[in-house]
């Protein structure tokens, strides 16, 4: 096939498919020619091109995040390659697999005054987990470093990887090359997946109140399955978020909501022995202050990631394994899990909880956020995929217990509002035969609108925005909310119409009908074939008001 002729590129173009890649996202420039020419007309890789370098990055992200596999981000030099910053940063702490291929200039016009030439070299730092650059004349190309960097790829914990190709010109000649397909071992791992503990180490979990904290991670059903069996010993409780992926109803779902109804004189009995953390970020700040406020007599943090896990200040084993193994270790082999009813003190104040709920949205409706969650929550289609905001909205919805199979994903590495719509997106495309739901604020649709400009627009994809004209999270948390500096700096209002911008890349926009509320609304919106986008209003002031209503409220247990 005719493919670049520069034997870089096609040593390059050989790892990708030796490794499984797939997915090329690019973005347009000249610099990065060679790799657009030879990617796009070898049939093994299906190419996306999407203009932003952001959005572009972002949209990789939520391939790889549903597919679990490596997706490689192509882009020109100069400038170009710092815009994926922000999504390689989140990738890194969520341990997704990005492979950045920066296209540079030759190494002798680095810092002569050449247009679209910066210092390219290892521009991710410590936010990449190896970055290589190598050259492209023949004399100076390094093949063995270049297979090194990836088999390094597929060795846990994963991480985004940045290979930088400084090109000389010409750019755009090409030759007839024949690739031959060597799959290489893409299952590598730092140790083995079994857990090997002593006998004194299962016994020390006898007669111990356990507390397992399970953070985001992706659908595990083998986790699942062992956990739910772990935590019917009376001793055990499991606090779980919607982000994790293993979501049971056996499990405390809501841990805010439970945490708040928690009186300080009765704090110290919901204070494990041990507590156990498993999977990535945490999205309450209260159980965070809570345990280390009330520090448990140990903490072990069990995954494969090696930044991170102490979480609470005071951690004291990690293993750097599969949870699964654990669960299924103490499962078969802890004999004193039933001597004490820890886990009626949390089931208890939960169920008390979750009985009143209905009652309090038994009011007339407000015109506030909480309104709107509480809508979605009794309207969500089943085996949809849940895509949630950061800032306020993804604490809102953790208000209420997952729905079951639908699957909830939201990008909490960094826990930025920047790339949640393109990420969405990108998640879409790669799996159209499911429903995929984006709920946004309307800061972050607006700070993300060019992920809109992706095209194709993804059928199976459904926007709701909560248009509350800023960033609503500041009426909220402690500090900002009292401060004479809210509006202009924090919350940042504004007067930017979200309808219009959507409408202007061709978005379908609901239209509302004055008499639907808010519940009334989405069904509709669910049900209507075209529109994609539903824009819901809320009242700014009152939105501080009923959260705290509603959180006074469930504490009268």
């Amino acid at each position: 096939m005719e493919i670049s002729n520069k034997p870089v590129v096609q040593k390059i173009i050989q790892e990708c498919l030796n490794h499984g890649i797939k997915h090329v996202v690019f973005s347009p420039g000249s610099r990065n020619a060679p790799f657009a020419i030879s990617f796009d007309v070898h049939p093994d890789f299906e190419t996306h091109v999407i203009h932003d370098e952001r959005a572009a990055a972002f949209y990789a992200l939520g391939i790889s995040q549903t597919t679990q596999q490596t997706v490689a981000l192509c882009c020109t030099s100069g400038s170009a390659v710092l815009n994926y910053f922000p999504a390689v940063s989140e990738a890194f702490y969520r341990a997704q697999r990005l492979f950045i291929l920066s296209a540079d200039r030759p190494k002798k016009l680095i810092n002569k005054g050449h247009g679209q030439t910066i210092m390219q070299e290892g521009v991710f730092g410590k936010h990449v987990k190896q970055s290589l650059s190598v050259e492209d004349t023949s004399e100076n190309i390094n093949y063995d470093s270049i297979t090194t960097f990836f088999d390094t790829m597929h060795i846990e914990p994963y991480r985004p990887m940045h290979l930088n190709v400084h090109l000389e010109e010409p750019l755009y000649e090409v030759s007839n090359t024949e690739f031959h397909q060597n799959l290489a071992n893409t299952h590598q791992e730092t140790e083995s997946n079994e857990i090997i503990l002593s006998e004194e180490e299962i016994k020390s979990f006898d007669d111990k109140k356990i507390l397992v904290l399970c953070g985001q991670g992706g659908k595990d059903p083998n986790l699942k399955r062992a956990l739910i069996d772990f935590n019917k010993n009376s001793n055990v409780v499991v606090l779980n978020e919607n982000t994790s992926g293993i979501n049971d109803l056996s499990f405390v779902n809501c841990i805010d909501r439970t945490l708040n109804a928690i009186t300080a004189d009765s704090e110290k009995r919901f204070v494990p022995d041990i507590l156990i953390s498993i999977g990535g970020a945490i999205v309450s700040k209260r159980i965070k202050s809570f345990f280390i406020k009330n520090a448990p007599k140990q903490h072990i943090a069990i995954n494969r990631s090696n930044i991170g896990i102490d979480l609470f200040l005071r951690l004291n084993n990690h293993y750097q394994n599969h949870p699964t193994t654990f669960f299924a270790l103490l499962n078969k082999k802890a004999k004193r899990l039933n001597n004490k009813n820890y886990k009626a003190s949390w089931n208890q104040l939960d169920y008390q909880i979750r009985d009143r709920i209905f009652e309090f949205f038994k009011k007339e409706e407000n015109e506030t956020d909480l309104e709107v969650f509480h809508a979605l929550y009794q309207t969500l289609p089943e085996k949809c995929t849940l895509h949630l905001g950061n800032s306020s909205i993804v604490r809102y919805m953790q208000l209420f217990d997952p729905v079951p199979n639908v699957h909830y994903e939201s990008n909490r590495g960094t826990s930025g509002i920047d790339g949640c719509t393109s990420t969405a997106i990108g998640s879409a495309i790669a799996s159209p035969n499911t429903q995929h739901i984006l709920v946004s604020g309307d800061v972050s649709f607006i700070y993300d609108s060019n992920a809109l400009w992706i095209d194709p627009f993804p059928k199976n994809l459904k926007i709701i925005v909560l248009d509350n004209q800023g960033g609503g999270i500041f009426k909220i948390i402690e500090g900002s909310k009292s401060s004479d500096q809210l509006e202009k700096y924090f919350e940042a209002k504004h007067s930017a119409d979200v309808s219009a911008i959507a409408k202007s890349f061709g978005i379908q926009v609901y239209s509302v009908k004055e008499d639907e509320g808010y519940q009334e609304q989405i069904i509709n919106f669910f049900q209507d074939m075209t529109a994609q986008l539903l824009v819901l209003k809320t009242n700014s002031d009152e939105n501080p008001k009923e959260l705290e209503r509603f959180f006074n409220y469930l504490k009268d247990v």
